[in-house]
């Protein structure tokens, strides 16, 4: 782990930190284990998980087993598709009838596949009212948690309410029957899989159970998902439509599980090439880290204890110790119990010899998420920097 950020150090510049750097060969090396975990399967990046436009583009254009983009906004589409990307499917309802009648003009105007996802009538409606194309494309989403004991049980992402053949079928007719849109594509994300590692140091009953679950949920998702597939496709024959493009699963967590259930056509990843914290507890994964940030050492309030500037980057889900960030370089280093990692300064304790001036390199809990912190990143590539890109922020963008 530490040979990746030894590059880093001795690559990037000491002026201006804080400062957010990549190194693209670690991210080479990322996508060609992602890639060969796929079997064949082509993955779309998602573009969460990156949330740089230069990145998403290198991946693309030096990676073929990569095909096509994951959005996360309507609004993120439009940018996509006017930088030059051609396929995007949002993977999230929208209900911003501005972006969606701006995702109509930017297929006039650049000829991109755009797809939007929906899971309910509701969804349906407002895109068919706002859209400005002469169609809009549509993804039904379909929920594949785990319901264990009859359904007293939920196990996973709490997403689409579309589960079985018939409630698929149902929202199909309905997008059949309205004008202006057509259904060419479905989305089924197993969180609870690609989302959750498998390793729980020093839980061992507890890693059991995550092992358990997944097993039997996966035996689970072989035996519905094709059959909701099947009911879709036979109720767009009924009414005339022309069948599914594509049908997406997976993440970087799952890519392996979700191909060999061989109900998908495509997968998506876009964290595994970044590899954060998260996937250090992931067995079926053996990635290298590509991406850190440096803080400065800024005080030094006792023999043992260095305080960097800020650093207190804080990933998204349930609070807890695995969402914060980790000192990783130099080695040794840890969180400070009472403190943390804060807004505006983190004491690390196991110190030793950082001066007043020096960095320390920390690793973000989850991916794309660090560089809404950050206008550009620097990109290195052969243990030099080959260009500071500009990020979604440096862009003057925010999505969500």
């Amino acid at each position: 782990m530490n040979a990746a950020l030894d590059r880093l150090e001795a690559a990037v510049p000491r002026t201006g930190a804080p400062v957010a750097a990549i190194d693209l060969d670690a991210v080479d090396a990322n996508a060609r284990f992602l890639v060969a975990a796929a079997g064949g399967a082509p993955i779309r990046l998602a573009s969460k998980s990156i949330r740089c436009t230069a990145v998403l583009r290198h991946v693309l254009d030096s990676h073929p087993g990569f095909r096509g983009i994951m959005a996360f906004t309507p609004a993120e589409a439009v940018h996509l598709a006017r930088a030059g990307f051609g396929d995007v499917l949002v993977a999230y309802p929208s209900v911003d009838t501005a972006a969606i009648a701006e995702v109509g003009r930017a297929r006039a105007e650049t000829g991109a596949m755009i797809r939007l996802t929906v899971d309910d009538p509701a969804h349906v409606a407002l895109i068919a009212r706002h859209h400005t194309a002469a169609e809009a494309d549509l993804c039904l989403e379909v929920d594949l948690g785990w319901r264990p004991l009859g359904g007293l049980v939920r196990i996973g992402p709490k997403r689409s309410p579309i589960r079985t053949p018939d409630q698929a079928a149902a929202l199909t007719r309905t997008i059949t029957a309205t004008s202006g849109v057509t259904l060419s594509a479905m989305l089924a994300y197993e969180g609870h899989i690609a989302g959750v590692g498998d390793i729980v140091p020093g839980k061992p009953l507890r890693q059991l159970a995550v092992r358990g679950m997944q097993a039997a949920s996966l035996k689970e998702i072989a035996a519905r998902l094709p059959a909701v597939i099947a009911a879709v496709e036979q109720t767009l024959a009924a009414a005339g439509a022309a069948p599914l493009t594509l049908v997406n699963g997976g993440g970087s967590g799952s890519l392996q599980r979700t191909a060999a259930v061989g109900a998908v056509t495509e997968l998506a990843a876009g964290s595994g090439l970044y590899d954060p914290v998260l996937f250090d507890r992931y067995r079926s994964l053996r990635l290298t880290p590509a991406i850190a940030y440096a803080m400065p050492v800024v005080r030094r309030p006792g023999p043992d204890i260095a305080t960097v500037l800020g650093g207190g980057y804080l990933a998204s889900g349930v609070p807890g110790p695995d969402r914060a960030p980790v000192p990783a370089w130099p080695a040794g280093l840890r969180l400070d119990r009472d403190e943390g990692a804060g807004e505006v300064q983190t004491p690390l304790h196991g110190a030793g010899d950082l001066a007043i001036g020096d960095r320390v390199w920390l690793r973000h809990a989850k991916s794309g998420e660090l560089l809404e912190r950050f206008a550009e990143v620097q990109l290195v590539r052969g243990g030099k920097v080959i260009e500071a890109a500009p990020t979604y922020r440096g862009e003057g963008l925010c999505f969500v």
